[in-house]
């Protein structure tokens, strides 16, 4: 989708810039604007914000359907994220918008935040380091003490929702510890639909993997792929890594698998609704040994972040230029 060549001075907003956090360097585009940023928006004044806007940019807020129809001026929206689902791509496509998302710029941070969470649940890390503080290790009279169980990681199934850049990444990594890493199939997909080298039917992979971990988008498609059903078929007890989206995971599903043992944990970098209400029943969790919660953190070294902001204002840059990148509704 090419945009005209004779916008003028187009008005650009920032809707949420707070989000790419501190330390980054965003610098402004090589053609002649203005520029409005914000640290953040609530919903009732998107719409305020973006008038006259030829293009806006965001990152978690919200641009739906019912927003996009009152703001006949914008042109372009610059997400400063790989996930799409905060745009409707379809509204946006039949107001004659291009969305541009930003992709290659996470590739060693979300699957090295990855291993951290899997490498600390699988010896324990949580546990042990409550029980020396608590004194436990003073009192045992012994050099080492074993209050928690230890795993290693060689030898141990990978099962990895998810072929893109980034599972593929964290099945590298997979590889140098000496696991051995398998991608699932899609969910719905026929029992008799061949797959792709290194690829297992969906239900197979949740049976046999001793490390789940999750790298798909969040579309109708696959919310709450991760439920009940899905627990009941994890034979081994894994570990379940989700960096992906919150809603990829039904939460009350994973509180009872965690509750009853039917994982051995869970690493948990990201949220349904960001960030949670403090009744969220996840933080009671953190009482568990194997339960760890971070706070959408794992897309964010501030390298991977630097990236990110140069990225986002080349394709911006691009799309003036009359050759738009990393279009996401063609």
């Amino acid at each position: 989708m090419t945009k005209p060549s004779s916008i003028m001075r187009p008005k650009i907003v920032f809707l949420d810039q707070a989000t790419l956090g501190p330390n980054i360097r965003l610098r402004r585009p090589r053609f002649d604007h203005s520029w409005v940023s914000y640290p953040e928006t609530a919903p009732e004044d998107v719409v305020t914000r973006l008038q006259e806007a030829q293009i806006a940019i965001t990152n978690k807020v919200a641009l739906n359907r019912a927003i996009l129809a009152q703001l006949p001026t914008l042109e372009m929206i610059a997400i400063a994220a790989t996930g799409t689902n905060i745009v409707d791509l379809e509204a946006a496509k039949e107001h004659n918008i291009t969305v541009s998302n930003i992709t290659s710029y996470a590739t060693e941070t979300v699957p090295e935040h990855v291993f951290m969470l899997i490498l600390a649940l699988a010896r324990n890390l949580p546990g042990y380091r409550h029980d020396v503080a608590a004194g436990k290790w003073q009192r045992s009279g012994q050099f080492c003490f074993f209050t928690h169980e230890i795993c290693d990681l060689a030898g141990r199934q990978l099962g990895i929702i998810g072929g893109g850049e980034l599972g593929r990444a964290v099945a590298r990594l997979g590889k140098a510890f000496g696991m051995k890493a398998v991608f699932a199939g899609r969910k719905e997909a026929p029992e008799n639909q061949p797959l792709k080298p290194g690829y297992r039917p969906f239900a197979e992979v949740l049976a046999t993997s001793d490390v789940i971990s999750l790298h798909c988008p969040l579309t109708p498609t696959t919310r709450g792929l991760i439920s009940t059903p899905e627990f009941q078929l994890m034979q081994r007890r894994p570990i379940l890594i989700n960096t992906a989206r919150g809603g990829v995971i039904d939460e009350l599903a994973l509180i009872e698998a965690l509750q009853t043992g039917r994982i051995r944990g869970a690493g948990i970098d990201v949220v349904e609704q960001e960030p949670p209400a403090p009744d969220h029943p996840y933080f009671q969790l953190l009482k568990m040994p194997n339960f760890i919660l971070t706070p959408h953190i794992a897309w964010g070294s501030q390298q991977a972040r630097q990236r990110l902001a140069d990225k986002l204002i080349e394709n911006i840059e691009n799309f003036i230029a009359g050759q738009p990148t990393n279009v996401v509704n063609p």
